[in-house]
């Protein structure tokens, strides 16, 4: 049993940490059951602050609550993917194209870090590090002050799909294809070409898109 941080906000911030990384990175999968005694043990924290957390991660549409069966990590068949990544698109598009204006030396230089650290533990095969290091790439573009209720509703999305793009940074393929469009994309913040960007981040969407339906597919995971 690790030992268990102290404080109530410290042991509720660990459990929702662990979950989201037990997400991310397969050990926890979807469909499975998420047994909350069972994680307080393995991280070494009282159940309230994993029951907490179970909310948490259910709020963001990560784990689901099925009465009387307890929780659940989500699943998704390929529709429901086509539907959020749709909505992604409208929403990444408006929130792009109202911070590329406004973006900064300082917020370019952190696109860049963070796409330096994805080609890194891409080649590492790093996928739950390459996949927050996604993130933080993207957000860097999204997150201007007028953008605060898109990023907010972009950010769910996201966090709706994430042991899909974990599945998605699994093939080694993939993680390449995303470093590539990393330095197109950062290139075109550069350029300031608006319509060129939206085109990129349409194409880097849609990849990761058509690549999740061939791996559903071969699941059989149509229904998932």
């Amino acid at each position: 049993m690790k030992t268990p941080p102290s404080g109530p906000d410290t042991t509720h911030e660990h459990a929702v940490g662990w979950l989201r990384n037990a997400v991310v990175s397969g050990d926890l999968v979807p469909g499975q059951r998420v047994r909350q005694e069972e994680i307080a043990e393995r991280i070494g924290v009282s159940v309230a602050p994993v029951r907490e957390a179970l909310r948490v991660l259910e709020g963001e549409g990560q784990l689901v609550y099925r009465p009387r069966r307890g929780y659940f990590v989500a699943e998704l068949n390929i529709d429901d993917l086509i539907e959020i990544y749709e909505l992604r698109q409208v929403l990444e598009e408006r929130a792009a194209r109202c911070a590329l204006a406004e973006l900064d030396d300082e917020v370019i230089e952190r696109m860049a870090r963070a796409a330096d650290d994805c080609s890194a533990f891409a080649e590492a095969g790093d996928v739950t590090r390459q996949l927050d290091a996604n993130r933080r790439f993207h957000f860097a573009l999204f997150e201007a002050e007028e953008n605060r209720h898109t990023v907010r509703l972009i950010r769910l999305l996201w966090d709706s799909t994430e042991a899909y793009r974990a599945m998605y940074y699994n093939v080694p393929r993939e993680r390449r294809a995303v470093d590539q469009s990393h330095r197109r994309i950062l290139g075109l913040v550069r350029a300031r070409d608006p319509d060129r960007l939206i085109d990129e981040l349409d194409a880097h969407r849609a990849r990761a898109l058509a690549t999740l339906g061939k791996i559903l597919a071969r699941s059989g995971d149509s229904t998932a």
